[in-house]
């Protein structure tokens, strides 16, 4: 079955998450991704679980193959004429070119927008920032970290009261690889379509505050975002996530609640609450939503969250889930169902589980083929079965450190 990105070639040079992820994502649609490293030591990604004390001869290195599967590695010393040289002949055999580093790198190695292009006009380019390819401080470095302190959304997590909280896992690096791919796939559709490369930019700061975009639309139209919410006084108590009796939490998302309120109450055995004057109303129980959630919580403290699952299923239709954390979405049901963790049969560490494709394409599937590679694994191939050199040349270029 044929892939939706098959015959597309990216030239991946990123390091760490915000763009390795963002090549991975064109990796499994089926491009070709060919990734440049320095020989000493390549991606710093690389070093990353180490760096946590665990042993990388035992288990995966989660960080690294969870940013670089379905890709080639070639080394390049890039300081180096030679490995330029590689780069622009690459470039010439290529469709797009991904690129992280900050903002006066690339040009100064000849790696640039116009230095590239010269050598094919097509080119679709595309960065990752942390604060967008304009402003004084467009050329500042960036991590996650600081993408989610920028961005806002350390003031969006949380309740009123609370300091600016952290989200783990990287969310603002993963987001601006979305929104990166997002650029580049219709970049290349502009290109079928109008036959133009093209500069493609993603930001961390930009894609986070679209990851916000309602607050953010609030913000600018009525002059406030969206507030953080306190969960003991919501305005709207069936609008909120609870502690059932074995500690485990469930959520319910009825934002229409008048049309639910009357079978809520009888299906959780308080039909007394229907008639209470402080919760008639979806506004009056807002205007008392402490009381209201302080009964909620005494019932739903009384029953573990199995229980309380099956009650609301059989109760009327009611929109609610449970919380989980990471370590539940593996064993999710729908996790499970619909493909979002995979098997994968890895060459050095035998059977492990990946995450699988997001989105589903049923024609054209996404799929992960291969592992993240070794420094510098596929460097002979690209040389002499792409790019045509000799092994008399790969030699000396190895002899010269090039590779």
């Amino acid at each position: 079955m044929s892939m939706p990105l098959e015959g597309l070639r990216v030239i991946d040079w990123t390091i760490w998450q915000q763009g390795p992820a963002a090549s991975q994502m064109l990796a499994d649609l089926g491009a070709e991704v060919i990734k440049i490293e320095s020989p000493d030591g390549g991606d710093p990604g690389r070093g990353v679980m180490s760096m946590a004390g665990l042993d990388m001869t035992q288990v995966p290195n989660a960080y690294f193959e969870g940013n670089n599967r379905n890709k080639k590695s070639i080394t390049l010393d890039l300081k180096k004429p030679e490995a330029q040289e590689v780069v622009y002949r690459l470039i010439a055999r290529s469709d797009i070119f991904v690129q992280n580093f900050r903002k006066g790198v690339a040009d100064r190695l000849g790696l640039g927008y116009e230095d590239l292009r010269a050598h094919n006009d097509k080119l679709i380019y595309a960065s990752a920032t942390g604060y967008g390819p304009e402003g004084p401080d467009s050329g500042d470095p960036s991590f996650d970290l600081l993408g989610q302190a920028r961005s806002g959304i350390m003031m969006a997590a949380g309740e009123p009261d609370m300091p600016p909280l952290t989200l783990a896992g990287g969310p603002a690096d993963q987001m601006g690889a979305v929104m990166l791919a997002y650029g580049v796939l219709a970049a290349v559709v502009a290109r079928e379509r109008l036959g133009v490369g093209q500069k493609v930019d993603g930001s961390h700061l930009g894609s986070m505050m679209w990851l916000q975009a309602l607050s953010v639309s609030a913000r600018l139209m009525v002059g406030g975002g969206h507030p953080r919410s306190q969960r003991s006084k919501p305005g709207n108590p069936l609008w909120n996530h609870y502690r059932c009796g074995d500690d485990q939490w469930l959520v319910m998302g009825m934002i229409q609640a008048d049309r639910y309120w009357g079978d809520f109450c009888r299906a959780i055995g308080r039909p007394e609450m229907i008639e209470d004057e402080r919760f008639a109303t979806m506004q009056v129980r807002g205007q008392n939503s402490e009381a209201c959630v302080a009964i909620l919580d005494e019932v739903f403290a009384s029953k573990p969250r199995a229980e309380w699952l099956e009650i609301l299923r059989k109760g009327g239709d009611f929109i609610f889930t449970l919380v989980n954390s990471v370590n539940d979405l593996p064993d999710d049901p729908q996790v499970k169902a619909n493909g979002y963790v995979v098997p994968f049969d890895h060459p050095r560490f035998g059977p492990v589980q990946v995450q699988g494709m997001p989105v589903t394409l049923h024609e054209t599937p996404g799929q992960v083929r291969l592992p993240a590679p070794e420094l510098g694994e596929h460097t002979e191939q690209v040389l002499t079965e792409l790019l045509d050199y000799s092994w008399e040349e790969v030699a000396e270029l190895r002899e010269r450190k090039v590779t």
